[in-house]
């Protein structure tokens, strides 16, 4: 018997999890997915925004600018990038000035943090590559980017560590409370028992919502689309920059990322399918031709790769973070849209909250860790670190990824780590391998092949991402992938 599981390991299940994993508390997080981080929180704009644009008095206003503040230590606490850039709401006309200056009193009243309004030339001194006939701007100091997996393994990775456990593979089909505990039917081959069940399931949230009775919001998924360039690109822009916002949401939007390559969309467009993540030649020439309207001379031809993800639109216009009076001890935590991945750390400790208050006990741990450090990437590292690393271990040694220099012992590693990677996307979320110029065309073969040999599975066997998506279709003789001695 579990005292709370939670359902679902994106970036807001594995807030929550590690938040829960200060208290003595018997907790399981349950994830459909191959691994963590398949969902929403893989495919969004990585931006941690200020929360000077949400409706005043709202769940998201309130989470995100609480959320905003909490950045800084958490990613200093679980060793993941964070850069503090800023982000500008550009206006390229006197109307979209005038929206503006309706956001910057917005911004005031929910406290967001370092706004300020800048004239073209201010805009301009600061963003040299700015289309010229821009007006004005919105400027938000306290706004950011971050890896957005990186953080969502890192969290589940410090929750594990201070005990809480993961069951990957795991689709919910069907919950029954009896008495005062939930029967959560797994795959149709198991169930568990937990006192309190927390919903985090993304785009999926009112369908499990659904199987307690409930019936307060729906989810309507809206696709967006992006494009990633070359690092070339990434110096074009120096703070995120917004379009003025529309009904659709934020608009396409070009920021740098944390690793340096530059990132323009997305687009909004609702669909049926809840796993489609398809791009369209429709699509992204939507987010190129909008994007223009920010940034005249982006070379597109530095495209190095496009995708899609879908996020959470509750039909009610705000986050749905309520324990059900349809059924007690069912919390719902839905519609988490953007600034989801802004309010994370804050809608943990909102929940964490409604917990208590439904009357779960909460006594904190005495040796919880809230410290996760990984490796240093080796292309971070000064030839002194190189030089004692592969001393320790041969395998750093050799280059697999030489787009961005990606050693097979930090493959091994990211495989074998706590919340370890299974698939070849999940290598390439935590350690970078196939991120570059080529996009896996040199070193993909490679990573399949360490995958297989850590995972003792066959290569055949070894997926992109998703169930059924596996990477190699047949034998040849071989995989062929070169190993670089350093």
């Amino acid at each position: 018997m579990y005292d709370v599981a939670i359902i679902g390991a994106g970036i807001t299940g594995s807030s929550i999890a590690r938040e829960l994993s200060k208290y003595n508390l018997k907790t399981i997080v349950i994830e459909k997915g191959i691994e963590v981080c398949q969902g929403t929180t893989k495919a969004n704009s990585a931006i941690v925004h200020g929360g000077f644009d949400a409706k005043v008095g709202s769940l998201k206003a309130k989470l995100n600018v609480e959320g905003n503040k909490l950045y800084k230590d958490l990613c200093k606490d679980l060793d993941v990038d964070f850069k503090q850039i800023g982000s500008l709401v550009l206006a390229f006309s006197e109307e979209e000035m005038n929206h503006v200056k309706d956001l910057y009193d917005r911004g005031l009243e929910n406290k967001s943090r370092g706004l300020k309004i800048l004239s073209k030339e201010e805009v301009l001194e600061i963003e040299p590559n700015v289309n010229e006939n821009v007006v004005g701007a919105l400027l938000c100091e306290s706004a950011g980017i971050v890896c957005p997996f990186n953080l969502n393994i890192a969290l589940m990775e410090n929750a594990i560590k201070n005990g809480v456990e993961l069951k990957l593979q795991s689709e919910v089909l069907d919950i029954n409370k009896e008495d005062d505990y939930f029967n959560i039917n797994i795959n149709n081959v198991e169930n568990i028992k937990a006192k309190y069940v927390v919903n985090a399931a993304g785009v999926y949230a009112d369908k499990i919502n659904n199987m307690i009775g409930g019936d307060e919001y729906f989810i309507i998924p809206r696709k967006g689309e992006y494009k990633i360039l070359d690092k070339s690109e990434g110096k074009i822009a120096n703070h995120v920059l917004f379009q003025c916002p529309t009904e659709k949401g934020k608009g396409v939007l070009v920021t740098q990322t944390v690793h340096g390559n530059l990132l323009v969309g997305p687009n909004a467009n609702v669909v049926e399918d809840r796993a489609d993540i398809t791009t369209t030649r429709a699509g992204l020439s939507e987010i190129v031709n909008d994007s223009r309207n920010s940034i005249e001379n982006i070379d597109f031809r530095k495209t190095i790769t496009s995708f899609a993800g879908l996020r959470a639109t509750p039909n009610t216009g705000d986050f749905m973070i309520f324990a059900s009076k349809k059924c007690k001890n069912f919390i719902n935590v839905g519609g988490i849209e953007s600034p989801g991945l802004a309010s994370a750390p804050a809608v943990a400790k909102y929940v964490l909250n409604i917990l208590n208050e439904e009357g779960l006990s909460l006594e904190e741990k005495e040796k919880f860790n809230p410290i996760r450090k990984k490796t240093k990437p080796f292309i971070k590292m000064t030839k002194e670190e190189k030089d004692e690393i592969t001393k320790k271990d041969e395998r750093y040694k050799r280059i697999v990824c030489r787009c961005e220099n990606v050693t097979e012992g930090e493959i091994v590693e990211a495989i074998n780590s706590l919340c370890g990677a299974k698939t070849v996307d999940g290598v390439k979320r935590r350690v970078r391998p196939g991120m570059g110029r080529c996009q896996g065309g040199f070193c993909g073969p490679k990573v399949i092949e360490i995958i297989a040999r850590e995972l003792k599975i066959d290569v055949e066997d070894v997926l992109k991402d998703y169930k059924d998506s596996n990477a190699v279709v047949g034998k040849s003789k071989e995989l062929r992938g070169e190993l670089v001695e350093i």
